[in-house]
C-alpha cells in the first residue's frame, strides 16, 4: 500500500461519519446566524475547514494512542499501529492539515481566528483526557462542537448566548452518540486502563444514552424557538427524536454490531436537525 493510501486511511478519509458528525451542527449554527442565508464563502470554508480539522484530529489521535491500540481488535491495524508509518509522520500529517486549515480563515474576522486557536488545542489535547477523565465524550463535544461558536463569530462578529446554549446541547449529543461507539470497544478498555463514558455509566449506560438525547434535543428545540425557528424545525426535531428512540432499540442488548450501527446512524440525526433548520428558513 503506497503511504498516500496510508496517509488516506490514517485520517479516516475512508470513514467520513467523523467529519459528518463534526459537519451538522457547524451547518445549524452557520444557517441559524446568518439567518438562513449564509454567504457562500463561508459554506465552502467551514465545509473544508471541518474535514481538515477532523482529519488533523484523528491523526494526532492515533499518535496519542499508538500504543493503546495495539491492544484493540478493531484499532489495532490502523496504520500507525501497525508501523506501516512513522509517529513523526502523523504530526507532521496533523500539523499540516492545521496550517491549511488555519489559511482557509484568513479571510474571516480575528474573533473567529482566535475562537480557531482555541479549537485546535482542543482537538489536540482530547485524546489525553482517557488518561484521567471518567467522560472524555464530554470533551469530544466541545470539539465536535467548537464550529458552532466559531460560525457565529464569522457571520455576526460576536458569539450570543444561543451559540454557547447550542455548544451545551452539542456536548450532550457528542456523550449520547460516543457512548454508542464506546460500548463497542468496552471489554477491550477495561483491559487496556482506557475511560471512557461507557464504563463509567456502567449499566446505566443505556439510560444515560437516551438522557443525554433528551437534554441535547430538548435545548435544540430551545434554541431553535428563542431565535424564531418554527414548525419545520419542529418538525426536524421531531424526526430526531424518532431516530432517537430507534436508537434505544439497537442498544438497549448491547450487542456491539447494533451498538456500532447506533453510533453512526447519528449522521442522519443530525441531518434531519439541520433539514428542519433550513427548511424553516427556506418556507416557514
Amino acid at each position: 500500500m503506497s503511504k498516500l493510501a496510508l496517509y488516506f486511511r490514517l485520517v479516516r478519509a475512508d470513514k467520513p461519519i467523523g467529519i459528518l458528525l463534526l459537519l451538522w451542527p457547524t451547518l445549524w449554527a452557520l444557517w441559524m446566524a446568518a439567518g438562513g442565508k449564509p454567504d457562500p464563502l463561508y459554506i465552502v470554508i467551514f465545509v473544508v475547514g471541518t474535514a481538515l480539522m477532523r482529519s488533523a484530529g484523528c491523526a494526532i489521535n492515533d499518535y496519542a494512542d499508538r500504543d493503546f491500540d495495539l491492544h484493540v481488535k478493531r484499532t489495532a491495524e490502523r496504520p500507525l499501529t501497525s508501523g506501516r508509518i512513522r509517529a513523526w509522520e502523523a504530526v507532521a500529517v496533523a500539523a499540516a492539515l492545521s496550517v491549511i486549515s488555519f489559511l482557509l480563515i484568513l479571510p474571516l474576522n480575528a474573533l473567529t481566528k482566535e475562537l480557531s486557536v482555541v479549537a485546535v488545542i482542543v482537538a489536540g489535547t482530547y485524546p489525553y483526557f482517557k488518561r484521567f477523565f471518567a467522560i472524555p465524550q464530554a470533551y469530544l463535544g466541545i470539539a465536535f462542537g467548537f464550529g458552532i461558536p466559531m460560525a457565529f463569530a464569522a457571520v455576526q462578529g460576536e458569539v450570543p448566548a444561543v451559540a454557547w446554549w447550542l455548544l451545551v446541547a452539542n456536548i450532550f449529543w457528542a456523550v449520547a452518540y460516543d457512548t454508542e461507539y464506546a460500548m463497542v470497544d468496552r471489554d477491550d478498555d477495561l483491559k487496556i486502563g482506557i475511560k471512557t463514558s461507557a464504563i463509567t455509566f456502567g449499566r446505566y449506560d443505556v439510560a444515560a444514552v437516551m438522557l443525554c438525547y433528551a437534554a441535547a434535543l430538548a435545548i435544540d428545540l430551545v434554541c431553535g424557538w428563542v431565535i424564531g425557528l418554527r414548525w419545520w424545525f419542529v418538525a426536524g426535531i421531531a424526526v430526531a427524536v424518532a431516530m432517537a428512540v430507534y436508537h434505544y432499540f439497537l442498544i438497549r442488548g448491547r450487542d456491539r454490531m447494533r451498538c456500532f450501527a447506533a453510533f453512526r446512524h447519528n449522521n442522519w440525526l443530525g441531518a434531519a436537525v439541520f433539514a428542519g433548520v433550513a427548511l424553516d428558513y427556506a418556507i416557514g
